[in-house]
């Protein structure tokens, strides 16, 4: 398939979203359900303008998929701006560790006893499902800075957390798939390595990384006066790319320091502005262009009022979440394309089993089995125990797994069940996110 048609598809599928977001917004639709149906339209089975072959395009499909999660890993921990001392966080820890896990125990026990698959597939497609997106999940995540609803920040640190959790459950998958002996040695291994070290590393890895060039970048723009031209969108590829690099270089998790990178910038900003203020993004409105102007040109509003150091972290901060949004979303839209093209070839009837199973009773049980206390009341309870969201982050590790030597009759049910259930996900939770938010919202605002 020539790059003129590819990109062709591109533009014709954000031109049609673009002309009709007036109407969607109105709609209990999400972008992702129509870009899946898109897909399917011009796929194969539609329109055959596009082909996919998954064996063969699974190298840089696992690339792609790996670039859209670090830039929704990124913004997602820029957004997060409440201190680790609050309660809150025990909300985002306990989906990410405790209710994750139980998850893919649930989707193995369902996969082996139930369709009587053995245990290496059963536990590699479980974990592989278990991360809830950072990527689709945006409409169930914290709006901003400033938003510290239990229900959406939870979710929003879930899906920064887990997606780099759930690594050492796909390579404990791998592993048992990959054992041929009685010997269990390897599991200590596993457990030292990929869970006990490669956790914490990449979590302190990144969190310092972008406290500390937060914290420099601050102060260099304040004592040169350059805050208004220096180049945010740089910075916010520098410091994803650094963060990444560096946690794999010592056998980190990526995907966990590029989030915690987003969370030390974000304290890099509470530090210097007060962690009481109102997020310094939402103090000054940089005017388009703003690099090209001169500084008292360059944002909107009254300033003067402002330290020097608030108006530097407002433009950085504002910046790097508009950037790192556009990305995420030109992503998000060229992949759930790229799913509906392939979706009907691997369609997989009993993803409808797995995933009814999943998003009905193994999430909502494994939320309301933790002891949250006052943490979350029932309403809260309910709703974080249905948006569990699946999505690009699946496809990563899919592709992930893929490329590490699968048997050939695994790689197909691995893919198919893997894309079958994400386009559950996409369409039964895209039509149910936008009501069910809006009422939570009313019944919100009434109890407030």
């Amino acid at each position: 398939m020539s790059f003129t048609i590819w990109l062709a598809v591109l533009g014709a599928v954000l031109l049609t979203l673009a002309l009709t977001s007036s109407y969607l917004r109105w709609m209990p639709v999400t972008t992702s359900a129509v870009c899946l149906a898109l897909g399917i339209a011009i796929g194969p089975t539609g329109l055959d303008w596009l082909k996919l072959d998954i064996k063969d395009a699974s190298v840089w499909m696992e690339h792609l998929t790996e670039v859209a999660v670090l830039f929704s890993l990124f913004v997602c921990g820029l957004k997060l701006r409440l201190p680790f001392n609050k309660r809150k966080w025990r909300v985002a820890f306990g989906l990410a560790g405790p209710v994750m896990v139980l998850t893919i125990a649930g989707v193995c026990l369902l996969l082996h006893f139930g369709f009587q698959l053995s245990w290496g597939p059963s536990l590699l497609i479980g974990a592989i499902l278990a991360p809830t997106d950072p990527v689709l999940a945006s409409l169930v995540q914290v709006n901003d800075a400033k938003d510290y609803d239990s229900v959406r920040f939870g979710l929003s640190g879930e899906a920064g957390l887990n997606d780099g959790v759930a690594f050492p459950f796909v390579i404990l998958g791998l592993l048992f798939l990959q054992q041929t002996g009685d010997s269990s040695a390897w599991l200590g291994d596993w457990a030292l390595k990929s869970l006990l070290w490669a956790v914490p590393a990449g979590l302190l890895t990144g969190y310092w990384m972008g406290h500390g060039i937060g914290r420099v970048t601050l102060s260099m723009r304040i004592r040169n006066a350059d805050s208004t031209f220096s180049p945010n969108d740089y910075l916010t590829l520098a410091l994803i790319a650094l963060a990444y690099v560096v946690a794999e270089a010592i056998h980190g998790y990526g995907f966990l320091s590029v989030f915690a990178a987003g969370l030390g910038l974000r304290q890099a900003e509470v530090k210097s502005t007060g962690s009481n203020q109102t997020p310094a993004e939402h103090l000054v409105q940089p005017v388009v262009g703003h690099q090209n102007v001169e500084p008292e040109a360059a944002v909107h509003g009254d300033v003067e009022h402002l330290e020097d150091t608030q108006v530097a972290a407002g433009i950085m901060m504002g910046d790097m979440l508009a950037f790192g949004s556009l990305v995420e979303r030109a992503m998000e839209v060229f992949l759930v394309t790229l799913l509906g093209v392939v979706l009907v070839a691997h369609w997989d009837w009993r993803a409808l089993i797995i995933a009814g199973v999943l998003f009905c009773v193994i999430r909502p049980l494994s939320v309301w089995l933790i002891p949250w206390g006052k943490l979350l009341d029932g309403r809260q309870r309910t709703l974080i125990g249905w948006f569990g969201i699946r999505g690009i982050g699946s496809f990563y590790y899919l592709f992930y797994a893929l490329n590490h030597e699968l048997p050939a009759s695994v790689a197909t049910l691995c893919t198919d069940l893997t894309l079958s259930v994400v386009a559950l996900s996409i369409l039964i939770h895209g039509i149910s996110t936008q009501p069910m938010l809006a009422r939570y919202e009313r019944l919100s605002h009434q109890k407030s």
